[in-house]
């Protein structure tokens, strides 16, 4: 049985000082560089949006970041314009060890649809192709670490749990929004995943 470490999103426009910054989020860089070690794989995810994404506040003229609309897949929270394709804030933080990275798996790249999770797009169906790279590599275990932990980190595990895989989330390697009771829904939604909260 081999373990894949997963960082979700670990970029600049999520650490203090960017677009949509968690607070502290730069201080999972160093425990996430120490989980490589012990992997057998690492894999990258990165938010890769066009400037004109449909889960930008921006993009819905008098919309405030934050609020939420309806989309063809369901709610969406609106956000402030955050990992443009090409800027600075979609790049990694520099600290972060990405020359260990076996894959980078770039999401949201979609115009009129969200990705919060490594796996699926937020419609919820459409596959990023992830789950079959690990099935191919032999690859039945994973860790996941990264940004933000009730977001795009919770989704993530909840659907490799629903895949079959065996997960857990390193919860000192992960920092959360935390907006409106959000960390602590992700948790119960995770632990009735099957995800283990270490």
């Amino acid at each position: 049985m081999s373990r894949a470490l997963i960082v979700i999103d670990l970029q600049i426009d999520f650490c203090p000082g960017g677009a949509l910054a968690v607070a502290k989020g730069d201080r999972i860089v160093t425990p996430i560089n120490a989980l490589m070690r012990d992997a057998d794989a690492v894999i990258l995810t990165q938010d890769w949006h066009p400037a004109d994404h449909a889960s930008f506040a921006d993009t819905h003229p008098g919309a405030a970041p934050f609020s939420q609309v309806q989309m063809p897949y369901g709610p969406q929270v609106l956000w402030p314009a955050h990992c443009v394709i090409g800027s600075k804030g979609a790049a990694f933080h520099p600290d972060l060890h990405t020359d260990r990275a076996d894959l980078i798996l770039r999401k949201g790249f979609r115009r009129g649809i969200d990705s919060y999770s490594a796996f699926f797009e937020n419609d919820r169906t459409t596959a990023t192709g992830l789950a079959g790279y690990l099935r191919d590599r032999g690859i039945d275990r994973l860790t996941l670490a990264g940004l933000a932990l009730d977001f795009c980190v919770a989704w993530s595990a909840m659907d490799a749990a629903r895949l079959g895989f065996q997960v857990q989330v390193i919860q000192d390697a992960c920092r959360a929004i935390d907006m409106d009771g959000s960390l602590d829904a992700a948790r119960d939604a995770m632990r009735q995943a099957g995800v283990t909260l270490a």
